[in-house]
């Protein structure tokens, strides 16, 4: 859908790695960001955007670049006080074994705890990747409802392949805050949105 990409865009390799950067996302990043994309979406997994769209979430991305080429890129998309979704995760072919979608994970993760976010989390195809950055599997039904807006329009809306993760950044405010056990949705009195509960220890 729109945070997924390949398994092999992010097996790292212990290889000789270009010097990277990571930075918030600039307006001179858009075409290289679009075209990034908009290479995935052409083999159906991810979602394709438009300059305009890019231009309203540009506040929203990171990248990763080696000199001045782009190299990676994603978005930390806010849903709540307390949650923000990872999105538009991408890695550009000729840099899947050097960590560039770790780096982008991480620097999303770390803005998501600067705003004291208690939880990210993201639709993927590459779970394993998503573990091994500290993401556990959920449940796609009690995730926030705002952030089915986008799988309107994707192809595979009727038969959604994608695997909802989720990492706790604050484990104990976020459990201190979720009142029911694992699996039980809490529904805001709007019906707008769902927070996503967790086990509580023992």
């Amino acid at each position: 859908m729109i945070s997924g990409v390949y398994a092999d865009a992010f097996v790292e390799k212990a290889v000789s790695s270009p010097a990277l950067t990571v930075r918030k996302a600039k307006m001179r990043d858009i075409p290289p960001i679009l075209d990034l994309i908009n290479s995935y979406a052409a083999k159906g997994v991810m979602l394709p955007r438009t300059e305009f769209e890019m231009s309203e979430a540009i506040r929203d991305f990171s990248v990763v670049t080696a000199g001045d080429e782009l190299l990676g890129c994603g978005a930390l998309h806010f849903y709540s006080p307390t949650l923000a979704e990872i999105r538009s995760l991408a890695v550009h072919e000729r840099a899947k074994t050097h960590g560039v979608g770790r780096r982008v994970v991480e620097a999303l993760a770390k803005e998501a705890q600067e705003y004291e976010l208690d939880a990210v989390f993201a639709f993927t195809y590459v779970v394993e990747f998503f573990q091994k950055v500290g993401f556990q599997v959920v449940e796609r039904g009690v995730l926030p409802l705002k952030a089915w807006k986008d799988c309107l329009r994707c192809p595979k809306f009727q038969a959604c392949d994608e695997v909802a993760v989720l990492r706790i950044l604050r484990p104990k405010h976020w459990m201190d805050s979720q009142p029911q056990h694992w699996g039980q949705a809490v529904v805001s009195p709007d019906d707008q949105f769902i927070q996503i509960p967790t086990p509580r220890s023992t």
